[in-house]
């Protein structure tokens, strides 16, 4: 799969992490692959946060009956 990481869904990228991070624990990998994978694993779970303080903003639109209001900031 040759998707970029902003493209991912949140399910991919946490999985593609979840497989980053067993990778890492393996200890199988020379210092230059733990450091390209440790900062591919930085960019998935900087993804993974974004995705979901987005979906946590549009949870805190949401009113009770369900309609979206826009939040002004703070």
């Amino acid at each position: 799969m040759n998707e970029t990481i902003d493209d991912m869904s949140f399910e991919t990228a946490l999985l593609a992490l979840e497989e980053t991070v067993a990778q890492l624990e393996s200890g199988n990998l020379t210092l230059e692959a733990s450091l390209s994978l440790f900062e591919r694993g930085q960019q998935l779970a900087a993804h993974c946060n974004k995705l979901l303080d987005q979906a946590q903003l549009r949870v805190d639109q949401l009113t009770e009956d369900g309609e979206i209001i826009t939040l002004s900031p703070t």
